[in-house]
């Protein structure tokens, strides 16, 4: 990599919205061969070991619609260092490059992105939508409420126009259950 003059970085979550480095364009792009899904037990940012809550993560299968971040050389090294910091705190994610194709100019990149790791213990696999409110309600880390990180990874998929069913089926049992709170609380 370091030959190039530009590189690649490829967010399917909250890199999307909250990428935290420098770079010098963005657009829409596709990875295929892996999907967002809530899949990754977080011990830190959104919950603790004790009491996780969940995260997205790129597992395999499907496709994924995300941005794909254009990073000047010269910039490189400090991005990486910023994203492993960031993405690798229990290394539940791979690092790797691979291929996305971008939307708006058309062409494939060389992406690095991060998969979830499916042999790491945080690996939370498919689970139920009652598993998954579980670990969502009782997730609380360094970063906040769990409950409040899906509320804002559907409501900035929405405003890119990025469609996650998962997550709408999640995000209407969540509103569901504070209604009933409100009016239970009320009474």
């Amino acid at each position: 990599m370091t030959k190039m003059k530009e590189f690649w970085v490829f967010g399917y979550g909250s890199l999307m919205w909250r990428p935290g480095f420098a770079h010098v364009g963005s657009e829409p792009a596709l990875i295929r061969g892996y999907h967002r899904r809530l899949c990754v037990k977080s011990h830190v940012h959104r919950g603790t070991p004790l009491a996780p809550g969940l995260v997205l993560g790129l597992d395999r299968g499907g496709s994924c619609s995300g941005l794909a971040y254009r990073v000047e050389a010269a910039m490189w090294d400090r991005t990486l260092a910023y994203l492993r910091a960031r993405e690798q705190v229990t290394m539940v994610y791979r690092e790797a490059v691979r291929p996305v194709r971008l939307l708006q100019s058309g062409g494939t990149v060389e992406a690095l992105t991060y998969l979830v790791d499916r042999k790491h213990p945080q690996y939370a696999g498919s689970l139920s939508d009652d598993e998954l409110l579980a670990l969502i309600r009782q997730g609380q880390g360094i970063s906040g409420r769990c409950v409040d990180y899906v509320v804002s990874a559907l409501t900035h998929l929405r405003s890119m126009d990025i469609h996650d069913m998962r997550l709408e089926t999640l995000s209407r049992y969540l509103e569901a259950q504070a209604a009933q709170s409100a009016n239970g609380a009320g009474s």
